[in-house]
């Protein structure tokens, strides 16, 4: 699929939208805006961020065990608890720091991606091994397709009976990644203002965004904790230029 959407001539490109044919958007935090209300993107349900920094502590990899118990919530302070580390942290800092205003300052470079070609069952073992709750979904060549959380995999109405047969949990589990992803998928650039992304989560109630390069392959993730640490690190996130 071609290009949908593009940017006016000599405007800055700060967000793209990648879905499972490629990029479908290309632009600013304005028109993405515009291009969400007008699809829907912007009324995407909330994804659930699990844990600290989007982390799952519900422990274990094996899809099955964790179906048969009841996850622990996590604390409702967990965001109060990041920024109060992440303060103390930056407190005992002796290095002069810049103000932070640009994506690539916060984002999180090392960064777990889900091969497209998984299934759910090796998707949801890949998050568990890591310790992580949701993570980019890629193509052959790295370029972003989708995003997968696990709490989107734990929704009652995707999971089966509980007295269902067990070639139906059987057929749960071989689902494709990317049948169950959110696609298509919001991303930005690595220098992008930081307020900007923040507005683009409050949009979406995406836990975080994918950072891509300018061929789509995915370099980053920056989350409402990167965020967070921002907010509260010395000299702060930059709120006024």
């Amino acid at each position: 699929m071609g290009l949908l959407w593009a940017p006016h001539a000599g405007e800055s490109t700060m967000f793209s939208v990648y879905g499972k044919a490629g990029r479908v958007f290309r632009g600013s935090l304005e028109e993405l805006r515009r291009v969400g209300a007008a699809t829907g993107l912007a009324r995407t349900r909330h994804v659930a961020p699990i844990g600290q920094d989007g982390r799952d502590h519900a422990g274990g990899s094996n899809f099955a065990d964790l179906i048969a118990d009841t996850p622990t919530p996590p604390p409702a302070d967990v965001a109060h608890r990041v920024a109060l580390a992440a303060y103390e942290e930056v407190r005992k800092a002796d290095t002069p720091r810049q103000p932070l205003t640009k994506v690539q300052a916060i984002m999180s470079a090392e960064v777990v991606t889900v091969p497209g070609s998984f299934d759910v069952e090796q998707a949801w073992a890949l998050l568990g091994q890591h310790g992580i709750g949701q993570a980019p979904v890629v193509s052959e060549a790295r370029v972003l397709v989708g995003l997968l959380a696990r709490a989107e995999l734990m929704r009652a109405d995707r999971l089966p009976k509980a007295d269902s047969h067990p070639l139906v949990w059987r057929a749960l589990l071989a689902q494709p990644v990317t049948d169950v992803m959110w696609t298509p998928v919001p991303s930005v650039a690595p220098d992008t203002d930081i307020r900007r992304v923040a507005r683009v989560l409050l949009d979406t109630g995406l836990p975080g965004l994918p950072v891509v390069d300018d061929e789509g392959q995915v370099i980053g993730f920056v989350s409402r904790s990167d965020i967070l640490r921002a907010v509260v690190a010395d000299p702060p996130l930059d709120l006024w230029t």
